[in-house]
């Protein structure tokens, strides 16, 4: 008796292996095998990472890129298959190549593995191909979307980046992606049948497609740059511009292999029926006799008409497109039918040669139909001639492309007008206003002017009532803009809330200057934004062609340079360009050009002005002050160069300068001076810095390097500015007083905070404004402020400090007042490091209550008897 054998650990697994090796691939050999083994592993390899990489991402990110992965696989389910070639195909590498740009590669491999996906269950029946498709695909988009986001990023590092050369390297890598694609599922084949991959094989069968991917590469660079320039918004208007364009391509393919099949079926007929004619005169009557039935019957327009225009006979397409009865179009002209401006297009479309037998080319013009409405149609005429006829005739064809018309005329409209307001779009403007130099060139008679709106409170409408809100602000203002312009001006939208105003056919300036204030007039009334009223206005900057303008940009450029100059000057303002506000702005630039170099080559100086003790007389703190002595132009006002730092993003190295230079100075002062030990600094810091996100370790960093204690620096910011960026600063805010940094408000009375403001800040000091302290002795009401703020600062455990202080009087009355602290010319002015050690080391303080003088040394005494200085 024979025993069977038991079965081995191995044979499981091996019979496993079999049969599903049986299942997927009976007909791969060893090679393919392990390579289709090797690219699935390695495919779903990259999606596993993929995905968890993008799933820390942003909800936000995360639907964007989900919709953008759902449309690349809905565009693989339609391709469009090209007339007279084998090969189709599909927008979703479009939508692909745009992920890739958008959101990295991460998202791209994961579209482009979905799009394979749904292309190859599409096109084959077997899960290899279903499966190894999207693998390879997402192999391909990793290796060529890091390429090319590497690539992109070296162009940055180098400072050669340009959006040129961004869509340039799309398409590079676009078919570099396609080329490892393609190689990569060409190989399984070959392995299959064990053969060498052949490149004119290759670049035969795959060529044209690599040039489509080239193409969809060029229109996702495009997408992302207007993404860039508009939002989001811009893929909600794109996605269906796409599949409209697709649709009426794929119907235009479509239309044109009926078009040839049914040209090749007439052709061939008429063939065979010239060949049989002497000996099929029965057939030849049969074949009239179908098309006659063809010709009533025909799914399109169809009329017979003689050779001076007249209609002989019709068939009920045409009548219904007409929407008359055939008793009303027989016998009249085909051209009563006609719009009279498409007559002329008629005319010599009904003139064929006469040796012409077949169609000729076709001509687009529009119909009345008894309703009155327009319908556009396609008109194709042929010459006909029947054997028992004794003159030739035509044959018409109309064909109703009126929602082919509508159609593009709505993707004209698109793109050259703003969605939101219907205006001309930048593209539409910079057209037509090219349009107006021109003319100016070849007739210097023929001026024009340029307006440039910006308005004033549309970011705080949209942050405080939301988009729709600002939305509608722009429609309305849109509204009344056109109200104020003649038909031949031209209104456009440029972005956001700046418009523009082409004035054409001007007769003088004057006639700008009226639509100017005609257009303030009107837009400084409120507007009605969802049950709230609001108020706003414009700045209106305003250029003429008598300067001589060659571009759009420049005219653009000196237009907006103009609208700034009105900003500058106040709300609901306008001004006229002139070369020396051109001046001003280069003269701007070059300031802010000495500016860096100053700060790189510490050519810059702090001065430190003391803050008194207005109850002991003593020097309680300093003040630093940033000063630049120009090597040209001498010393230049903080209040020239400091909004010049901030409007050009220098604003972050001067601040790290002064405290840098600050903190070492109070640490010098501190060293072996144990009396000096609580002396506190005061250095005044943009509301920019306050919201910036590495200022607190950037404060933090100077404290520690330098060994000042966090209690003795105080950052002073103006109110006004502080209440322009209260949300974002307030964090930061925070964050600077946990670590014990001191907070002052600077300038106080002049913004408008309020008390349920002011108990919640982390401040820890108030400044008054120097025009209260100034005014103390003129108006009595100034006195009673100035009490309210110390009162106030008081209650809310807030130090008060009173700055400008330049008599006696206005010392007096603030201690009267109650004030406990002060600074200004009187008591001293800025000086610098080396004066404030003589004062330190002299304890200069204020003699009496009563009476003080110059400190410093600044003032003369003479002009205020009766004041001296103690020095102890």
């Amino acid at each position: 008796m024979t025993v069977p054998a038991a079965p081995t650990l191995s044979s499981e697994p091996r019979a496993w292996w079999s049969r599903v090796h049986q299942a997927l691939m009976p007909d791969y050999n060893r090679k393919a095998t392990i390579y289709w083994w090797v690219m699935g592993f390695l495919g779903a390899a990259v999606l596993a990472v993929s995905i968890v990489r993008l799933a820390s991402r942003p909800p936000g990110e995360l639907v964007q890129i989900f919709v953008g992965c759902l449309v690349a696989m809905l565009a693989g389910i339609f391709p469009v298959r090209i007339p007279g070639a084998k090969n189709s195909f599909a927008a979703g590498e479009i939508f692909i190549f745009l992920l890739l740009l958008i959101h990295g590669p991460e998202a791209a491999a994961l579209a482009a593995a979905g799009e394979a996906f749904v292309g190859s269950a599409r096109s084959s029946k077997r899960w290899t191909s279903r499966l190894a498709s999207p693998a390879m695909a997402a192999i391909a988009m990793t290796l060529a979307g890091s390429s090319l986001l590497a690539g992109l990023g070296l162009l940055r590092a180098r400072g050669t980046y340009s959006e040129p050369m961004m869509v340039l390297g799309v398409m590079f890598f676009a078919i570099v992606y396609f080329l490892i694609n393609t190689v990569l599922v060409t190989l399984v084949i070959r392995l299959k049948r064990n053969e060498r991959l052949q490149l004119h094989e290759f670049f035969g069968n795959f060529g044209w497609v690599g040039t489509t991917y080239a193409a969809s590469s060029l229109i996702a660079a495009l997408l992302f740059l207007s993404f860039q320039e508009i939002g989001i918004g811009v893929m909600a208007a794109a996605v269906p511009i796409i599949a409209m364009l697709l649709t009426m391509l794929h119907y235009h393919f479509r239309q044109r292999e009926t078009d040839d099949a049914a040209q090749t079926v007439r052709v061939e007929a008429a063939e065979r029926e010239a060949e049989q004619a002497a000996r099929h005169v029965r057939e030849l009557q049969t074949s009239e006799q179908r098309f006659h039935s063809a010709f009533s019957h025909a799914a399109i327009g169809m009329a017979l008409v003689s050779t001076d225009g007249r209609v002989l006979q019709v068939n009920a397409a045409l009548c219904n497109l007409l929407g008359l009865p055939e008793d009303s179009v027989i016998g009249h002209a085909f051209s009563e039918f006609v719009h009279p401006d498409d007559a002329r297009a008629l005319a010599g479309h009904l003139l064929p040669e006469p040796s012409q037998e077949i169609a000729g080319p076709a001509v687009e013009m529009r119909c009345a139909n008894a309703s009155g409405d327009e319908v556009w149609i396609q008109l194709h005429s042929g010459y006909f001639s029947e054997h028992d006829s004794s003159a030739p005739c035509l044959i018409l064809q109309a064909q109703d492309i009126t929602a082919r018309r509508t159609a593009e005329s709505r993707l004209h409209h698109i793109a050259y007008h703003d969605a939101l307001t219907s205006l001309a779009n930048r593209m539409r403007f910079g057209e037509r206003l090219a349009q107006a130099i021109e003319r100016r060139h070849a007739d210097p008679t023929k001026h024009f002017a340029v307006m440039y709106l910006d308005f004033y409170r549309f970011k705080l409408i949209n942050d405080t009532l939301g988009h729709s809100a600002g939305d509608q602000f722009l429609v309305k203002v849109a509204q009344r803009i056109q109200h104020q312009v003649r038909p031949c001006d031209t209104v456009g939208r440029l972005g956001g809330d700046e418009f523009a105003i082409l004035i054409e056919d001007m007769d003088d300036v004057q006639m700008a200057v009226a639509m100017a204030e005609r257009l303030q007039e009107s837009l400084r009334r409120p507007y009605l934004l969802d049950d709230t009223e609001v108020d706003s206005s414009a700045s209106i900057g305003i250029t003429f062609s008598s300067i001589g303008y060659d571009t759009p940009g420049e005219v653009l450029r000196d237009a907006d340079i103009a609208m700034y100059r009105a900003k500058a000057g106040g709300r609901a303002r306008y001004a006229l360009f002139d070369a020396s506000l051109r001046a001003e702005i280069a003269d701007q630039v070059r300031l802010e050009r000495d500016l860096r170099r100053a700060i790189e080559r510490d050519e810059l100086s702090l001065n430190y002005q003391p803050i008194y003790d207005l109850a002991t007389g003593r020097i309680d703190c300093f003040e630093a002050l940033v000063r630049w002595n120009h090597p040209e132009r001498g010393p230049i006002p903080p209040a020239t160069f400091i909004p010049i730092a901030e409007d050009s993003g220098v604003i972050g190295a001067l601040t790290e300068w002064v405290l840098t230079h600050a903190c070492r100075q109070l640490s010098a002062w501190h060293e072996g001076q144990p009396s000096r030990s609580r002396l506190r600094l005061h250095v005044n810091v943009s509301g920019i810095d306050m919201c910036r996100a590495n200022f607190i370790s950037q404060v933090a960093t100077t404290l520690l390097s330098n060994g000042v204690e966090p209690s003795l620096l105080t950052l002073e910011i103006t109110e006004s500015m502080l209440m322009k960026r209260l949300d974002s600063a307030l964090e930061n805010m925070n964050r600077l007083r946990k670590i014990g940094v001191g907070l002052s408000v600077d300038d106080f009375g002049t913004g408008y905070s309020s008390l349920s403001y002011l108990s919640t800040l982390p401040i820890t000091s108030l400044k008054i404004d120097r025009s209260f302290v100034q005014r103390l002795q003129n108006e009595s009401r100034n006195g009673e402020v100035v009490k309210a703020i110390v009162t106030l600062g008081v209650a809310l455990g807030k130090t008060v400090i009173a700055e400008g202080i330049e008599t006696p009087a206005e010392l007096n009355q603030l201690r009267a007042l109650g004030c406990g602290f002060g600074q200004g010319y009187l008591l001293a002015r800025p000086v610098t490091a080396d004066m404030c050690e003589v004062l330190l080391q002299g304890e200069h303080h204020i003699a009496t209550l009563e009476a003080a003088s110059d400190p410093t040394g600044l003032l003369n005494a003479a002009d205020h008897p009766g004041w001296s200085v103690t020095h102890h």
